[in-house]
């Protein structure tokens, strides 16, 4: 059922977030780690209110890793029915820049995938394997925030 959002009842409890999987020719991918957790991660944050999503996660990338990117395509929805959030995940190239820290991330690096599904954490590294696996279908899946769900 659709919220009426007219009716003045409750709003909507999700936010929706982007992150970007960036994958250099060498395939190897872009990820931080995050300054408030020490968590692995691809590059990524809330969607700000009128912004576009494409802009989201080239800002989101950008404002995390110095890396300027172009979106090939979406890769994954995925919903963490802890927090309420849904991440949509792009696979990306990079396209200029240079590695840099931000407020966000203690460190930046390029890693093998391999590299990337031990050093994520389950609902991360996923991310990262769903965007590097050809098909047309964006994977959808549903997590507690730690583990993946069914």
């Amino acid at each position: 059922m659709t919220p009426d959002l007219t009716s003045g009842g409750p709003a909507p409890l999700h936010s929706v977030s982007v992150a970007g999987v960036v994958v250099r020719e060498d395939g190897r991918v872009l990820v931080i780690r995050r300054t408030d957790n020490g968590a692995w991660e691809p590059p990524g944050g809330v969607l700000e209110p009128a912004e576009a999503i494409e802009d989201g996660v080239r800002r989101e990338i950008f404002e995390e890793t110095g890396i300027e990117v172009g979106l090939e395509r979406l890769t994954g929805v995925y919903t963490n029915t802890s927090r309420g959030v849904v991440a949509l995940v792009f696979r990306c190239r990079p396209e200029g820049g240079s590695v840099r820290l931000s407020d966000e991330s203690t460190a930046v690096d390029w890693l093998t995938p391999a590299e990337a599904a031990d050093r994520l954490t389950e609902v991360y590294a996923v991310r990262v394997l769903d965007a590097l696996r050809g098909g047309a279908a964006p994977a959808v899946r549903t997590t507690d925030g730690r583990h993946l769900s069914g």
